[in-house]
């Protein structure tokens, strides 16, 4: 039998679109490891991703919040995926296709054997909204670690930044050291170098 690869430090500018998926029947094989992209829709999921991996247009972007309907999957290496989820309180989208893909959303983190962890995306201005309260609720009962980005962080000035995320620390603090929360902005480039290295422990856990 030939022995498993030993895990190597990830590049994330080598990381390349593999294919987007409607149902989890429809997700590449469940023996991989995965960290999945999740938060409202106008919170910047795709350029957060697009920063990461320094390419400006890897994953769709929009000013139409809502745009991202499917399962994404992006290759960081063989086995090694980033998936972007559909955003909470898809924009100017039907109540019936909301539903729909609230039921897959929910299979997909509920059944997902690849699953290693959440990145999710909240804007500064606005932290620990209901969804976002609901998500790490589920966190927490599932064992499954998340980590926050408080995107937009340009948006405010050093001394909001930092209070903000104090305070969003103080309110996560239940959690213990199953979720963590960093300041972010896709923008000004601030975080990438964090949120790399979270990303490498999850999607590399021998390394």
């Amino acid at each position: 039998m030939t022995p498993p690869q030993p895990d190597i430090k990830l590049d994330f500018s080598k990381v390349t679109f593999l294919q987007s998926a409607g149902r989890l029947d429809q997700c590449p094989p469940d023996n991989a490891d995965e960290v999945a992209f999740v938060g409202r829709s106008n919170a910047g999921k795709s350029s957060a991703i697009n920063a990461l991996t320094g390419q400006p247009k890897l994953a769709r972007t929009s000013k139409t919040p809502g745009r991202t309907q499917l399962l994404n999957f992006f290759q960081v290496a063989e086995g090694k995926y980033l998936v972007d989820l559909p955003g909470f309180g898809f924009a100017r989208v039907p109540d019936k296709v909301k539903a729909q893909w609230e039921e897959q959303l929910e299979a997909y983190l509920q059944k997902r054997q690849s699953l290693r962890g959440l990145i999710m995306l909240m804007d500064i201005r606005h932290p620990l909204r209901e969804y976002d309260n609901h998500m790490l609720h589920w966190c927490g009962q599932a064992g499954m670690p998340a980590h926050i980005l408080l995107t937009k962080s340009d948006k405010l000035k050093s001394g909001a930044q930092s209070k903000t995320l104090l305070e969003t620390r103080r309110n996560l603090a239940i959690y213990g050291d199953l979720v963590s929360v960093q300041l972010f902005s896709a923008l000004k480039n601030l975080g990438c170098g964090e949120l790399k290295g979270v990303l490498q422990t999850w999607l590399n856990p021998n390394f």
